[in-house]
């Protein structure tokens, strides 16, 4: 997803969650923080480099392509931006190696959602707040809806695509299809009049960053309006229809609800949508979402500051850098609102660690005790 949804959309699903004006801000700050704490940014304001949530284009070129660097892609692109849906599937007729990516794929309602809420209540018990970590919750809870069906490891065998790709549009009240033209130039911008959109360039490396999250399929998955549908390496090129309008209403509702539990305390329960709450706004969400544009960032601030009755202000790092940066030693430096953030990130990046190193030595016994039993 894109500023529009990270930081307007959490911004109007927070208030409508119960959180104040100035709580709501809090917590789509951090969402879409989520998406610029590089190492080099943590550099600039000598951050632990341990909290970075995302990575540069230029960063990910001088990763070092062995184990260790595939690691540490890995780890942060599976943590805050494609969380694994099933790290305990099992494949017939498939080699470890390949289960090993497989399990690597991002979908909605997982286990490990459950976990990331429960770790951002944790951080919010009564009496006292870390709402980025509520923010970088809610990053990642949107992301599994946009980013469901890729995975964030480098790739060819889950995250390639094949050339067809076809937008499904309405028109006089039926859906028609349209191709869809991939460009490899950076410099090249998006053109939804012709259909025309910028991708990662075919590598036929497994492990190359080209082949990294949705690279393959550009920005679509990030785009709240489009429909599409497209052949998957990881369904053996078989067709998936992918349908983002409906996919960010519901990412938009599950905010709601999941804040809402965060808020009181209560119990995180999958494929739950908090509709009620916004029943009356159910009309114009949805045409926000529908409109085909490059960013739908306006009209969510005009509909945020609607429910709210202030203003959002843009995004802006300035403040915060600075709040950090002039903190007097390191206990000051923690409370700050960068502090709590690098502190919630590693946590999270921590938990979901845990949970795939756990799985990967999991299988290693599982498949060790079957050898046994068969010998």
């Amino acid at each position: 997803m894109q500023e529009d949804f990270h930081y307007y959309a959490t911004y109007c699903a927070a208030f409508l969650a119960g959180y104040s004006h100035e709580e709501s801000l809090e917590i789509c700050f951090s969402a879409q923080f989520v998406d610029i704490c590089t190492k080099t940014f943590l550099s600039t304001v000598k951050g632990p480099k341990e909290a970075a949530t995302t990575q540069l284009s230029l960063e990910l070129m001088d990763t070092p392509s062995n184990a260790y660097g595939l690691q540490e892609i890995t780890t942060i692109w599976s943590s805050f931006h494609f969380l694994p849906y099933d790290l305990d599937v099992k494949l017939k007729h498939r080699s470890r190696a390949y289960t090993k990516k497989y399990r690597m794929i991002c979908d909605t309602n997982s286990k490990l959602l459950v976990e990331t809420v429960k770790l951002a209540k944790d951080r919010n018990p009564a009496g006292e707040k870390n709402l980025q970590a509520v923010g970088i919750a809610m990053h990642i809870l949107a992301d599994t809806w946009a980013h469901r069906y890729f995975a964030g490891t480098p790739s060819l065998v889950i995250n390639n695509t094949d050339s067809f790709f076809y937008e499904i549009l309405e028109e006089n009240g039926k859906e028609i299809e349209r191709p869809i033209t991939f460009k490899h130039s950076t410099s090249f911008v998006d053109n939804l009049e012709k259909s025309e959109y910028v991708n990662s360039i075919y590598q036929y490396s497994e492990n190359s960053i080209m082949n990294l999250g949705h690279g393959r399929a550009g920005h679509l998955p990030d785009y709240s309006f489009i429909k599409y549908k497209y052949l998957p390496a990881w369904k053996n090129y078989e067709e998936v229809i992918k349908d983002n309008p409906s996919d960010f209403y519901h990412a938009f509702c599950q905010m709601i609800y999941a804040m809402k539990t965060i808020r009181e305390g209560s119990e995180f329960v999958v494929d739950t949508y908090d509709f009620d709450a916004v029943a009356e706004y159910e009309e114009r969400i949805k045409r926000i979402l529908t409109i085909r544009r490059l960013s739908a960032s306006e009209d969510w601030k005009i509909f945020g500051e609607c429910l709210s009755g202030k203003e959002i202000p843009e995004f802006n790092l300035d403040a915060v850098k600075d709040e950090y940066l002039l903190a007097d030693g390191e206990e000051a430096k923690e409370n700050t609102t960068l502090g709590r953030f690098f502190e919630a990130a590693m946590a999270q990046k921590k938990m979901v660690s845990t949970r795939v190193y756990r799985a990967k030595k999991l299988k290693k016994m599982l498949l060790k005790m079957e050898k046994s039993i068969r010998e």
